[in-house]
């Protein structure tokens, strides 16, 4: 007999840490207890921050822990129900009309009947989250940069985070027998109305710690050495501070990581930095900040931290 997919749900947040850790997330105590509380109350998670914290990996790693599958909807302007929701199969709709015209059939509503059936009925990322897999469980929903999405979309959401159900006009309303585990994301390019994160637990994302962005780097990238994972830690979390237009992430620092490992590099200098920076800072007046002596000041800064500490 296959287990009771509810059984596998950590039991406190201590196990949640563990459910996290096992699949390399290294989550804080405040992120797992928040966690926890939406995996346990079966409250949908609101998680905001900055691009590249690594909200969207926390919807893939419990994915992955739990064993369920994870149903992604990627929200952007101009998303509407046929995209997300569903949407009928109109070229099997018209062959079905051409089929009741070959064989007589006059019925409307039998005719109507058939054609308006979950036969026709094309499931969209909503749908498919309200619909379980056999001997898995609810899926994990992410709800992916929902800032992306119009106001009107979002104010459609309400009713399927509400109640965990979707009304079809032509089949009536469909209901989750057990509510998915929704993972919600914003990188905050605009507010989400308070109707919807009231129905949500919220977690803001933020930076790593020095410490633990150091351990998500030898984690992540276990072959790049540890004075250099030190001194690329160091200097991210310098760029951090400079005010860039947009900040390296945790995802550009373990980019970068990888690149220094890839071309063999021990150590970071003006030209390493020169050479790779692309792969850290994706806009170019911060590229081009980085040129000049505040680039020098903040490598030469790292260079006597570090020195300092050992």
């Amino acid at each position: 007999m296959t287990a009771d997919p509810v059984s596998r749900l950590p039991g406190s947040i201590e196990e949640t840490v563990s459910l996290l850790g096992g699949e390399n997330y290294l989550a804080g105590r405040s992120l797992a207890t928040v966690v926890f509380l939406a995996l346990k109350m079966k409250r949908p998670l609101f998680l905001e921050g900055e691009a590249g914290v690594g909200k969207t990996e926390i919807a893939k790693v419990l994915s992955r822990a739990l064993g369920r599958d994870l149903i992604r909807l990627q929200c952007y302007e101009g998303l509407d129900i046929s995209t997300a929701v569903y949407e009928w199969n109109y070229p099997a709709q018209m062959l079905d009309i051409r089929l009741s015209e070959a064989t007589g059939e006059r019925d409307r509503d039998q005719i109507e009947a058939g054609l308006f059936s979950e036969r026709h009925l094309i499931r969209r990322p909503v749908l498919q989250a309200l619909s379980p897999t056999l001997g898995k469980g609810p899926p994990v929903f992410l709800i992916d940069e929902l800032d992306r999405a119009d106001e009107a979309f979002e104010a459609f959401l309400l009713e399927v985070l509400s109640d965990f159900q979707v009304t079809i006009p032509e089949l009536g309303t469909i209901r989750a027998d057990a509510p998915p585990i929704v993972i919600i994301t914003t990188n905050r390019t605009r507010e989400v109305h308070d109707a919807l994160k009231r129905r949500c637990l919220y977690h803001w994302v933020d930076y790593p710690s020095a410490k633990l962005e150091l351990e998500i780097v030898r984690q992540k990238v276990p072959g790049c050495r540890e004075s250099l994972s030190r001194e690329i830690v160091s200097y991210v979390q310098g760029l951090r501070r400079l005010d860039l237009f947009k900040n390296p992430g945790v995802a550009e620092t373990i980019d970068w990581a990888t690149a220094l490992t890839e071309l063999d590099r021990v150590a970071l200098d003006p030209e390493t930095i020169s050479d790779t920076i692309g792969t850290l800072l994706k806009y170019q007046d911060d590229i081009a900040r980085l040129a000049g002596s505040e680039g020098a000041k903040l490598l030469a800064e790292v260079k006597a931290s570090l020195s300092a500490e050992a």
